[in-house]
């Protein structure tokens, strides 16, 4: 496959669809035979991570933390469909029942986008959670959204790496928890 692979899902229907990181990939696989079907250049977004598919209307949702894009994409025919700003994405998670896909952010955020039907997507709201919590988990039953985290302490920004990531302070883990 080559490259960096990062995040992959399945669509239920004998294909996988995985991120290639540092190359700004989706390779579209065929689950029994682990052939490479179709390999989709994500033009203007860099160093995808976060992937959540809309199963009912082959939608894959990329949250591109290299220059901050969330990507929408037919995993039918590798076209990109709609592009929203986001933060630092490291993951993404979808809800099927209210048609929301969310983009956990690094700085503390959540960028939550609508998809109205398969071609129209609209940039809902972002939510302010905790620096550090930059991945995920969508309780498609609750609709509540769950971010694993620690409290940070900040690194100095060098030369070689202007946004580089805080560190954990041992002993904080917890969950956010976002919902009703």
């Amino acid at each position: 496959m080559g490259g960096k692979p990062e995040t992959g899902v399945s669509h239920g229907k004998g294909k996988v669809f995985v991120l290639i990181e540092d190359t700004g990939e989706e390779v579209e696989i065929d689950a029994a035979t682990y052939k490479i079907l179709n390999r989709w250049k994500l033009e203007g977004g860099e160093e995808p991570s976060g992937l959540a598919m809309d199963r009912k209307t082959g939608r894959l949702f990329i949250g591109c933390g290299g220059n901050q894009m969330m990507i929408v994409l037919d995993a039918a025919k590798g076209t990109i469909v709609g592009k929203f700003p986001i933060g630092r994405c490291d993951g993404v998670g979808f809800d099927p029942k209210l048609k929301l896909a969310y983009s956990s952010n690094g700085e503390g955020t959540i960028t939550v986008v609508r998809e109205i039907n398969a071609g129209k997507f609209e940039l809902v709201e972002n939510i302010t959670t905790e620096p550090g919590a930059r991945t995920i988990g969508v309780d498609t039953y609750t609709h509540k959204l769950y971010l694993p985290t620690a409290q940070m302490k900040p690194v100095a920004a060098t030369a070689e790496n202007a946004h580089p990531r805080p560190q954990q302070i041992p002993g904080t883990f917890h969950i956010v928890v976002v919902g009703k």
